[in-house]
């Protein structure tokens, strides 16, 4: 087996995986670090020749892109401290708490090489994160935090880990060169993911095509990333910016294809590329299990040790953190999202798996210092960086489903059903108002303008059958399912359609481009909208 079709076997597995994941209720990463873990095995699998350094530039940004279409800048602000309390301050902590256990107990270990391993095992991965999110049904509170969390907490740890291994590489360190750096190098992602998202949202509609837009998201998060890298800036605070932009400032709400391009696409690109990013994790266990073999005995406990401390440190600054965030928050008038007791806060707790980012900085450590000399307990930092990453995922990510039913922790999706009768309500006035004016131009007759009226109700009334009363709720039920009745019987006339034209299209004499353009019509059902209007 070449390297290609490991790839190959790598895809195929994401895309098989996602739905056993689903059916087991557990979260697609783990099962495909498993699965890498498991290929890593066989003997007529390769070692993965993936440089280190391209590691992070080609899987975090189109994650974090991917990532960032299910938040938004609200929810970002609204819950700015229990963020910064988890993707800062918490960062900080365990590096530091990590850095003291490493150098005591790792051997050959010096205290910049141990700070570099804190930073890189400090931050929980943001995929895992909302992956775990996604399949558990997790309050949304919750699920804010953690998605906020692990988007933020690698612009925190990269800067932490490069300034720790710059200190190892030269031998000297500065605490205002550090800070300087720090705020020099968020300064220069803010303004390039900025700068980057303004760009791309006034280039996409010249482009005047769904899928020339998608392909454009596509390239904007590696050019936000890589500009803000040679310009000595956050790549991935970049990427988070830009993405945040797009989503405020580039919603045409009659892209209809747009919106319905890109979620198919980025869907796409989410499944793959987290498949590949976790396998590959799974896969490196066998060479670092090699290299360290000879240290095996001695690098084991000290590993374990490690573990335990990140493990330990999130749950002692959780308790504190999720105590002081309520008492000092603003209750139900700021909208700020804390978890609301124990149960949450150990759920929470649980659920901070370490992944993709902390394995790619692994393996990014120098192999050298500027004399020349081998880099300070690479190997070590490496075989230990494996196993915080494998402890948590496999443990946490395999146990949390349970601890998550034992505790009782889900939503009960009354705030969801709030927000769906609001947004009906808004549904139905923006209709009528916009009937109104129609009526004003004289564009509209009377009664057109009162059968739409009508029309508007009803279709608050399907997004929510609650505002209705009971004699109407029952009439739209009866509506929606004539309405199922329809579109059943629709489905199956535009299933003998398409069959007719794919069978039409290898024929001779029919020209392939004819038949696709019809197909695409009838896939939009275009031909039916026309005939009904």
């Amino acid at each position: 087996m070449d390297q290609l079709t490991l790839l190959f076997a790598l895809l195929l597995g994401a895309v098989v995986i996602v739905p056993l994941g689903d059916r087991l209720r557990l979260p697609p990463p783990v099962l495909m670090t498993l699965f890498g873990a498991a290929l890593a095995i066989l003997p007529f699998v390769p070692d993965v020749e993936v440089p280190p350094e391209y590691i992070l530039p080609l899987v975090l940004p189109p994650l974090l892109y991917a990532a960032v279409q299910r938040t938004s800048w609200r929810e970002f602000t609204t819950n700015v401290r229990p963020i910064l309390l988890l993707a800062v301050a918490l960062v900080f902590v365990t590096t530091a708490a990590v850095a003291a256990v490493a150098h005591a107990v790792v051997p050959g270990l010096p205290l910049a090489g141990a700070v570099a391993l804190g930073a890189l095992v400090a931050p929980p991965d943001p995929v895992a994160a909302t992956a775990v999110a996604g399949k558990l049904g997790l309050p949304r509170r919750m699920v804010s935090i953690l998605e906020g969390e692990g988007l933020f907490n690698d612009v925190t740890a990269i800067t932490l880990y490069h300034v720790a291994i710059a200190a190892a590489v030269t031998g000297t360190f500065s605490v205002t060169l550090a800070a300087a750096e720090l705020v020099l190098s968020a300064a220069v992602a803010v303004a390039v993911g900025i700068l980057l998202g303004w760009g791309a949202s006034r280039l996409m509609p010249l482009l005047g095509d769904a899928t020339l837009a998608t392909g454009l998201t596509l390239l904007v998060p590696f050019a936000s990333y890589s500009v803000a890298e040679e310009l000595s800036g956050s790549g991935v605070l970049a990427v988070l910016v830009t993405a945040l932009f797009l989503a405020e400032h580039a919603a045409d709400p009659d892209d209809v294809a747009g919106r319905l391009t890109g979620h198919s696409f980025w869907s796409v690109v989410d499944t793959l590329v987290t498949g590949v990013a976790f396998g590959l994790i799974g896969l490196e266990v066998h060479a670092v299990l090699e290299t360290s073999r000879d240290r095996l005995g001695a690098l084991l406990p000290a590993a374990l040790l490690v573990l335990a401390t990140v493990v330990l440190v999130r749950l002692l600054w959780l308790a504190p953190a999720a105590w002081l965030t309520r008492r000092l928050g603003r209750g139900a008038d700021s909208g700020e999202e804390i978890p609301l007791g124990w149960r949450e806060t150990v759920v929470m707790w649980w659920a901070g798996m370490r992944g993709v980012a902390s394995v790619a900085l692994a393996l990014a450590v120098p192999l050298t210092v500027d004399s020349g000399a081998d880099f300070p307990g690479r190997d070590a930092i490496v075989f230990v960086a494996f196993v915080v990453v494998l402890g948590t995922l496999v443990i946490q990510g395999l146990t949390l489903p349970w601890l998550t039913g034992r505790l009782g922790v889900a939503s009960d999706g009354s705030g969801e059903q709030a927000q769906e009768r609001a947004l009906a309500v808004r549904v139905a006035t923006a209709c009528r108002a916009r009937l109104r004016e129609l009526e004003a131009q004289g564009r509209v007759s009377g009664d057109a303008a009162e059968r739409m009226a009508q029309r508007a109700h009803e279709m608050a009334w399907l997004i929510s059958p609650q505002l209705a009363d009971e004699e109407r709720r029952e009439q739209v039920a009866d509506r929606l399912q004539r309405a199922r009745e329809l579109h059943e019987l629709r489905g199956e006339m535009l299933s003998a359609a398409r069959r007719a034209v794919l069978d039409a299209r290898t024929e001779p004499g029919m020209t392939p481009e004819v038949a696709d353009r019809v197909l695409r019509q009838l896939d939009r059902g275009s031909l039916w909208h026309r005939r009904e209007s």
